[in-house]
């Protein structure tokens, strides 16, 4: 052991303010007749009023349910332990939960006049961070898998819709770009646990990559309603888009460098409807060939996975979208 220089003074109002500083608190167990006493520090960890000492059982009665049996347990197994130990647990104080590590030596190491010492320390920061860090895993696990999915989805029936590899090659990666844009999008909004985007803003990034093909900027107008949009949702309005979007491009008003396009929203009881207006292109004629595989595709995504419904309003001056879909199902 390393002596400390002659210069060097231990002072224990010193060293209390360095406990103090670094959130310790002291703890002592008799082994004998189980009691523990804590310094203020540790009652205050506790929740508890100070006393000169408490017993086990009512230290135990503030562990959290879950946690109980395995702390008794690891109490009692840490006089045949070697070296040092930590065990951490919950703690309840009201409805607040606060984590807690204990650590000491076993093998009755440092044991005096047959009582034990050790420290708490408070590691609910840490805690909260490991969760937090797990949790984010899952979700990135969970969403990398839907994604891997649909991709694959995607994949099978667009080699089922078009007639050669490179066009099923455009087809296919335009699709998963439309993805790919709304999945940079989906974050957590703030207080709004489980949503994932703002309608308006879904909009206005998967439909940003057609804004700069005409005569002026800014020809895509979109005027939706604050609402949060969750993952998967957000995915499927991805599809949807992408679909209606690219048709614009091919005979709709995104065609010509002057059309435009407004998009609009608005609530009707447990329904947002969104309006998919476009004007400046050339004549619209109502197609009399059977729906392609883009149309069904918007049909059976806003019908199976929004529990909605999408009208076509085929006017000579421009063409009328209407969607119809459950507001708790976009926020799924």
């Amino acid at each position: 052991m390393t002596t400390p220089p002659e210069s060097f003074h231990w002072h224990p109002d010193h060293l209390r303010l360095g406990i103090e500083a670094a959130g310790v608190a002291l703890w002592s167990w008799n082994v004998d007749d189980d009691g523990l006493t804590m310094d203020p520090a540790g009652f205050a960890l506790w929740g508890m009023e100070w006393s000169p000492s408490v017993t086990f059982e009512q230290l135990s009665s503030h562990i959290h349910p879950a946690d109980r049996d395995r702390v008794r347990a690891a109490f009692a197994a840490t006089r045949s332990m070697d070296g040092a130990y930590e065990t951490d647990f919950r703690i309840l104080i009201g409805d607040e939960v606060r984590w807690i590590s204990a650590r000491g030596k076993g093998n009755d190491a440092g044991m005096v006049d047959r009582i034990m010492y050790g420290v708490f320390l408070d590691v609910t920061g840490r805690k909260q961070a490991e969760e937090g860090h797990e949790l984010l895993a899952g979700e990135m696990s969970h969403r990398v898998k839907n994604l891997l999915a649909i991709a694959t989805g995607l994949t099978a029936i667009t080699s089922r819709s078009t007639g050669t590899p490179a066009e099923m090659a455009a087809e296919l990666t335009q699709r998963l770009s439309a993805l790919g844009r709304a999945h940079d999008l989906v974050r957590p909004l703030p207080g709004e646990q489980g949503r994932a985007a703002l309608l308006g803003d879904l909009f206005s990034v998967l439909l940003a990559p057609y804004d700069d093909g005409g005569a002026f900027s800014g020809r895509i107008r979109v005027a939706v309603q604050r609402m949060g949009v969750g993952e998967k949702s957000a995915t499927t309005l991805a599809l949807i888009v992408h679909e209606l979007a690219t048709n614009s491009v091919k005979y709709g008003a995104l065609s010509v460098d002057t059309g435009t396009l407004d998009v609009s929203s608005a609530t009707e009881e447990n329904d947002v409807v969104v309006k998919w207006v476009e004007h400046g292109g050339p004549p619209v004629v109502a197609p009399t060939a059977l729906a392609g595989f883009g149309t069904k595709l918007v049909q059976r995504s806003i019908t199976g996975a929004l529990g909605g419904s999408i009208s076509y309003d085929w006017a000579e001056e421009g063409l009328i979208v209407t969607l119809r879909m459950r507001d708790d199902r976009l926020a799924a």
